[in-house]
């Protein structure tokens, strides 16, 4: 079990956290550039034989979710060499009737939750910002989310806004928690997202000289009943969803179980499942 954080620290983080509810799922900014298509099957995916329905039924669903179709052949970061700078992905370019779930930053860890996705199979990724992650359980609540299958990625160590710090700093706050990670997990993470969305090309060089292949954004957010949108006012094939690790006390007494439950609920309801984002990027 980690240490509890007291003191001086402790402030820094509950401020910090303070600022993650007001801003984290901001509108995302950077220089634009085009991720090339993953290519996928083009019909609706059918219900999963296997599926348990007396989980979904546990979890406050009516139905299981449908089963994702097989993975694309080509991913968008395959054939890339080390070093070249990252691909922007803010959604995928597929027919597929998915869409791809992302919870960031680390600051619940509900016990729950850890049940609820391990009943569902639920495919997710995770991106993780070190001080936040570190405080309260630890990197070991993650460690059993990752047991489930999916993946952690890169959050930066302390959730800045990059398009403020210097070249140096980006680095250090990129590669610093690719270092980490790679530590406590043994592989450096292929994927990332900045704090706030914020990024500029130093944002991108750094990524890039230290293992980071895409630079994942997002096209919908998971608000505590439903989702907000970039473009219209539903999902499309390919969506990115943000949500965050957020308890009764940032979702006004709601917990993030009932936020995830909603949240599936209305991926059913507009006629998609969800996929492992890790699969097409």
């Amino acid at each position: 079990m980690s240490p509890s954080i007291s003191g001086p620290r402790a402030a820094a983080i509950a401020l910090l956290l303070a600022g993650l509810v007001s801003g984290c799922s901001g509108s995302s900014s950077g220089p634009e550039k085009t991720a090339p298509s993953a290519t996928g099957r083009t019909e609706a995916p059918s219900a999963s034989p296997s599926a348990d329905t007396g989980a979904y039924r546990r979890w406050g669903l009516d139905a299981p979710l449908a089963a994702p179709p097989a993975a694309p052949a080509v991913k968008v970061t395959d054939g890339m060499k080390p070093g070249e700078e990252p691909k922007i992905v803010r959604r995928v370019d597929t027919k597929d009737k998915v869409v791809f779930l992302t919870f960031d930053d680390g600051a619940e860890k509900d016990p729950e939750f850890v049940k609820m996705t391990k009943d569902l199979k639920l495919p997710y990724t995770m991106f993780l910002t070190d001080d936040i992650a570190r405080a309260g359980r630890g990197y070991g609540y993650f460690e059993q989310l990752k047991d489930g299958g999916n993946t952690i990625q890169n959050h930066t160590i302390s959730h800045p806004n990059l398009r403020t710090l210097s070249p140096d700093a980006q680095r250090h706050e990129i590669c610093g928690q690719q270092d980490r990670l790679e530590k406590r997990f043994g592989a450096k993470p292929p994927l990332f997202r900045p704090p706030y969305g914020n990024y500029n090309d130093a944002t991108l060089t750094a990524a890039g000289s230290c293992g980071v292949k895409a630079v994942v954004l997002w096209e919908a957010t998971m608000q505590i009943n439903d989702m907000r949108y970039a473009e219209g006012d539903k999902l499309r094939p390919g969506d990115i969803v943000l949500a965050h690790f957020r308890g009764p006390q940032e979702l006004k007494g709601t917990s993030m179980t009932k936020m995830v439950t909603n949240m599936l609920r209305s991926v059913q309801k507009q006629g998609y499942t969800v996929a492992r984002l890790d699969d097409y990027v």
